[in-house]
């Protein structure tokens, strides 16, 4: 079997994985891009990214992902819509085919690191059948340093096959697309899908099942720290602004997506981002926008001229879910140690597709614990297979998807944390305003960023609040350059009346989801949420 170099002394015969034809051990970015061209997998354009694309597959296949039921894990797996059983005599007989179809095939190996912190970081392999697939492994993930390569072993190996499809009838998946997770063989399978984002997010997914029994919190966040060493946290599903709020020029960043909360401060899974890039300006996000023209940025489905290989980021006609994939060191201000010390602020983003949320709201501890267990957003188009628009979902801990463990294991440990570390909360609405989706607009972009700079260096503090009457959150009456009759979300509505009934409409659908958690919190989180009593205004 012929290798290239940098090779670990951990085969691939040890995954099981024999006869395969060339293996390309831990090419670095310009080794990649000359296979990338070779197979033709994807195009260079204007200024050195590589444009790829996904095919079928422009999201998450959330349907097709299932978690091995196997005697290591299966007692503390939160079993339900979200993480599916799969049988372990299935994944057996799955994985003997996967290992007969690579049979005489190059194949490429990444070996690195998910978690920045010594004391938890991981090594994990990512074996993948694409040079594009392990260029994108070796963005997203922490580069392991080349004296160690020869020394490494995996403690988790994710192997990517896209060019396998399942057979549901023979397989037990749901379609020919499978993401597979069997915690107890501590490996991950993906077949039929192309989409580089459940490389890393079935990472994250091991992530979370395994930290939390360490005591460390894991979190679907963003995270950044200011020139006074103060840290943020920004909650969030996919498009509702963690990248983009975290993305601050006059901030560090420590990472976009996924994070750890260990005694030792906060520290990133990633050594890289996956930023949302469609629609995206210099004006508006000049940092994000720089790195769609940087060698060695990897652009999933987004548009560009074949003549020309000028991108067009507006080109939503293969999916609204265009995608970045860049090294973390693209960002000017990223922070390279990728740690920091215990957050000052925790921010939770929602796009709220009902526009009655206000722009921003200061939250109690218990608010805080209300929000991140309801975890309210609006699904935007694209982020999953047949989302075409914004479609009201709750995703307990902003991250559902991933959560391997019961929400109350994620949200014991952040209730801990608040409190130990005496820090602010707020809730930031990024979706509509005047109006629910259809008829209002979108919140203007600058003006969330100066609410959350605001909020980060104390200006609002100084200023006075009025408690909504709904969401009881306490909304500012003022606040540094915005203008205030943007703060009270009533107030830009044309009907009121519609308003109130919007507003108690979405009261109605929080208590209702909160059915499924309240008999485990206290009476104090019970009462932190909102009220569906009619609106009374004087």
């Amino acid at each position: 079997m012929p290798v290239d170099h940098l090779q670990s002394k951990y085969g691939l015969e040890n995954h099981g994985l024999t006869n395969l034809g060339r293996v390309h051990w831990n090419h670095n970015t310009p080794a990649l891009y000359e296979a990338i061209i070779r197979k033709q997998e994807g195009h260079i354009s204007h200024l050195g990214p590589v444009v790829v694309r996904t095919g079928t597959h422009t999201g998450r296949a959330a349907k097709d992902k299932f978690i091995v039921a196997e005697p290591t894990s299966e007692s503390l797996v939160w079993w339900g819509n979200i993480n599916k059983p799969y049988p372990e005599d299935k994944f057996k007989l799955l994985f003997r085919r996967i290992q007969a179809f690579l049979q005489g095939k190059e194949v490429y190996v990444q070996d690195c690191y998910a978690g920045a912190d010594p004391d938890y970081r991981m090594p994990i392999r990512v074996i993948t059948e694409n040079a594009w697939h392990n260029l994108f492994a070796r963005n997203m993930f922490i580069q392991a340093p080349v004296e160690t390569l020869e020394d490494h072993v995996p403690e988790f190996t994710v192997l990517q096959v896209p060019n396998f499809h399942a057979d549901p009838d023979l397989d037990g998946t749901h379609s020919d697309a499978f993401i597979l997770l069997n915690l107890g063989m501590k490996m991950v399978l993906i077949g039929g899908t192309a989409y580089g984002g459940e490389i890393k997010k079935s990472i994250f997914t091991v992530m979370n099942y395994l930290l939390p029994q360490s005591k460390v919190l894991s979190m679907h966040c963003s995270a950044n720290i200011g020139p006074e060493d103060d840290a943020a946290l920004f909650f969030g599903l996919s498009g509702t602004g963690k990248t983009t709020l975290s993305a601050d020029p006059n901030r560090n960043l420590v990472g976009d997506d996924e994070h750890g909360w260990s005694d030792n401060g906060i520290f990133n899974f990633e050594g890289g981002c996956y930023a949302k890039v469609i629609g995206i300006s210099k004006e508006h996000e000049p940092e994000i926008y720089e790195t769609t023209r940087r060698f060695g940025t990897i652009l999933e489905n987004v548009g560009f001229d074949s003549i020309t290989r000028r991108l067009d980021l507006d080109d939503d006609s293969l999916t609204e879910n265009t995608r970045a994939a860049y090294p973390i060191p693209h960002i000017p201000n990223a922070l390279r140690e990728k740690r920091c010390d215990h957050p000052k602020n925790l921010i939770m983003l929602t796009s709220d597709a009902f526009g009655v949320l206000p722009p921003i709201a200061k939250l109690t501890p218990e608010q805080a614990m209300y929000h991140f267990i309801s975890g309210y957003t609006a699904k935007l188009a694209g982020t999953e297979i047949g989302i075409t628009e914004p479609t009201t979902t709750f995703s307990a801990c902003f991250g559902e998807p991933f959560m391997v463990l019961h929400p109350f294991k994620y949200a014991e440990l952040l209730r801990d944390k608040i409190n130990k570390h005496n820090v602010d909360c707020w809730l930031v609405n990024t979706g509509w305003t005047g109006g629910p989706y259809g008829v209002g607009k979108r919140m203007h972009l600058p003006h969330t960023r100066t609410l959350v700079n605001a909020a980060l260096d104390g200006s609002l503090r100084e200023v006075e609040y009025d408690e909504d009457p709904i969401f009881r959150v306490q909304v500012p009456r003022s606040a540094p350059g915005v203008p205030s009759e943007i703060l009270n979300p009533r107030n830009t509505w044309e009907d009121k009346e519609a308003y109130d009934q919007k507003a108690i409409e979405l009261a109605g659908k929080f208590k209702e989801n909160f059915t499924n958690y309240e008999s485990e919190v206290s009476q104090e989180v019970r009462d932190a949420g909102p009220t569906t009593e009619p609106l009374v205004v004087a």
